[in-house]
């Protein structure tokens, strides 16, 4: 297939990249303008701004949109995600589906799912609470809603938990590493009790790339483990596995109150579609 990519040289992204060119794909990543990121080797780049897109013609002839840019990751919170970039992302994925783009996968997010407790399927109600998941479920229902409009795929992915290299520094694990590197005896967190659905971050991108491959799939999909894990035991693993002595410091800091105890997603449609 021919793939354009936003977002390609993110966290996900560089991985999903990586996946379509070992999958035989020919990939094109779209970079905003004046951009110092460097793609891999075969890999083409069209400029584009998603807050002024030019042109999108060149864009026809595409296979398929994997969308997985999005600013301001590091702030659920920030109003920006419904104030600003909302709009943006409905303009552009509408532009993109016009200029004859008839396949989209996009990344959603499991907050979208709120304060559900227990496994979350695909069919259950979504009920954000902060701007980000409130925003990334405007702009699904936004596109179901213009599909009734212009004939085109859509595969909305949840993506649930992930760590690895390149992650937000600011994520637990990448905390960790940092402690663990500068040889601290102590590392502070909360109780830890809350179950949660993580993976490796090449996994989920290996999984959304063959969800792109399935040409006749139009839907929603959980991107995940399917099995819960709690955050304690989470760390003591990656601890065991860096062979490393830290001492954990439990309760030293409040659990979430945006993010319920315990919760992880439904894998059975992942494995259907990417067995």
């Amino acid at each position: 297939m021919k793939v354009l990519v936003t977002g390609g040289t993110g966290f996900i992204g560089r991985y999903a990249v990586a996946s379509l060119l070992e999958r035989g794909h020919q990939v094109t990543l779209l970079v905003r303008p004046g951009s110092a990121a460097q793609p891999p080797d075969g890999v083409a780049t069209l400029p584009c701004d998603l807050q002024n897109p030019p042109d999108l013609q060149p864009l026809a002839g595409h296979d398929a949109l994997l969308h997985l840019a999005w600013p301001d990751l590091d702030n659920y919170r920030a109003l920006r995600h419904l104030s600003e970039t909302l709009g943006e992302h409905c303009r552009f994925l509408e532009l993109v589906v016009r200029a004859g783009v008839p396949r989209l996968l996009v990344a959603g997010t499991c907050f979208e799912y709120g304060l559900q407790n227990g496994p979350l399927t695909e069919e259950c109600p979504t009920a954000p609470i902060l701007p980000y998941p409130q925003a990334k479920d405007t702009l699904r229902r936004f596109l179901q809603a213009l599909q009734r409009e212009i004939p085109f795929r859509l595969t909305w992915t949840r993506l649930f938990y992930m760590h690895g290299a390149g992650q937000n520094p600011r994520s637990l694990i990448a905390q960790l590493d940092r402690a663990i590197d500068a040889g601290a005896e102590n590392f502070a967190m909360s109780g830890g009790e809350q179950l949660r659905d993580y993976s490796p971050v090449g996994d989920i991108a290996e999984r959304l790339v063959r969800l792109l491959e399935r040409r006749d799939f139009d839907g929603i999909v959980n991107v995940c483990s399917g099995t819960p894990i709690s955050v304690r035991r989470l760390v003591e693993e990656h601890i065991a596995r860096r062979g490393a002595s830290i001492r954990l410091e439990l309760g030293r800091y409040p659990y979430p109150e945006w993010e319920p105890m315990a919760f992880w997603g439904d894998a059975g449609k992942l494995k259907q579609l990417t067995a």
